[in-house]
């Protein structure tokens, strides 16, 4: 395989270098205080999370995470790396096979050593044992994450990460509301059950960036933001017909008018929400399709019908992060990550 690899690189004038090989080379090499195995940042971010999850490394992350890490989710904010190795362990306890297969790294450089990754993934797992999902049904799971990153000197030291939250307790056979009506009993009832992530509970960490200036970037969040504007005929007029579309909840769908059927409904339920761009990133790599990510958010009421059933006036904050990929004919692949458990608690607790 590799001397035909070769052969037809020459023929191009290239050659073919082996990832070990050119990790071997770079060995002597570092970037911006960053630990000489890694080639780049991209490479450090695949190259870690390897490590942690699925070679075992857990106790690395006293390395590779900073004592009082800020991680932000939608379910919650935990801060400090030893709360981050308890969850790293329970979630591997009900799921010792899971899988993270890295998509794409999309990352802009802030300066002084100082990095940013928006870094997507698949994750394949099995329901083996008993846990925050329940009994231990057998279940092989398939679902993506975005984790938004913030590293320098080798230590991440803030994070944003969205789980399709959606996806996994589906392929459990729970629907997301039951999901988040049962963890609110679980948790004690409404009064003691914890609160999802909303600003009021957040705090300032280290990193203060907003990505890059790259045209791509403030594209993509121009079209977002368009949207929520209720300017939908964006959407065929900016998305390739047969874009490709991975939604919440597992969903995966092709076509303009499955992208407006998702921005119409979950805009919908929440009408007058306050729409924010909080980061922004365009890239335009070699071998790699130009490029965005940008992580969002939505706070307001649920006043209004759509994804989240009838309006119940509830207070809600939505913390979304998603991918584009465009082509020659507008934006060609997009990936959204929302999770519909948090917003669902958020509906419940709010409306009693």
């Amino acid at each position: 395989m590799l001397q035909s690899l070769n052969t037809l690189a020459k023929r191009v004038n290239l050659r073919f270098v082996p990832r070990s090989a050119r990790l071997q080379r770079a060995w002597f090499m570092s970037f911006d205080g960053f630990d000489s195995r890694w080639t780049d940042f991209p490479d450090y971010i695949l190259g870690i999370t390897k490590e942690i999850w699925e070679d075992r490394g857990i106790s690395r992350l006293h390395d590779y995470y900073s004592g009082n890490i800020l991680v932000r989710a939608p379910a919650g904010i935990v801060q400090g790396n030893e709360n981050v190795i308890a969850a790293t362990m329970m979630t591997l306890a009900e799921f010792p096979d899971r899988v993270l297969l890295g998509e794409d790294v999309i990352w802009s450089d802030a300066g002084g050593g100082r990095y940013l990754s928006s870094h997507r993934l698949f994750s394949t797992a099995t329901h083996v044992n008993d846990g925050v999902y329940g009994k231990a049904t057998g279940t092989r799971l398939q679902y993506r994450i975005i984790a938004d990153c913030a590293a320098k000197g080798n230590v991440i030291d803030d994070e944003w990460i969205v789980r399709d939250q959606g996806a996994i307790v589906r392929q459990l056979g729970i629907d997301p509301k039951t999901y988040a009506a049962d963890e609110i009993t679980r948790q004690g009832g409404a009064e003691n059950a914890s609160r999802p992530f909303t600003p009021a509970v957040d705090k300032q960490g280290p990193y203060t960036g907003r990505g890059n200036e790259h045209a791509l970037g403030a594209r993509y969040a121009d079209l977002l933001q368009r949207i929520m504007a209720a300017e939908m005929s964006v959407i065929p007029a900016l998305y390739d017909r047969a874009c490709h579309l991975e939604l919440p909840g597992g969903v995966s769908a092709h076509g303009d008018a499955a992208a407006d059927e998702f921005w119409m409904n979950l805009r919908s339920a929440f009408p007058s929400a306050h729409f924010e761009v909080h980061h922004t990133i365009g890239r335009d790599d070699p071998e790699m399709p130009p490029r965005a990510a940008v992580r969002w958010s939505l706070t307001g009421k649920h006043e209004g019908f759509g994804a989240f059933g009838p309006p119940t006036q509830a207070d809600v904050h939505v913390m979304g992060i998603s991918h584009a990929e465009f082509g020659p004919w507008g934006l060609r692949r997009e990936c959204v990550a929302i999770d519909e458990t948090a917003i669902w608690k958020q509906i419940l607790l709010g409306s009693g």
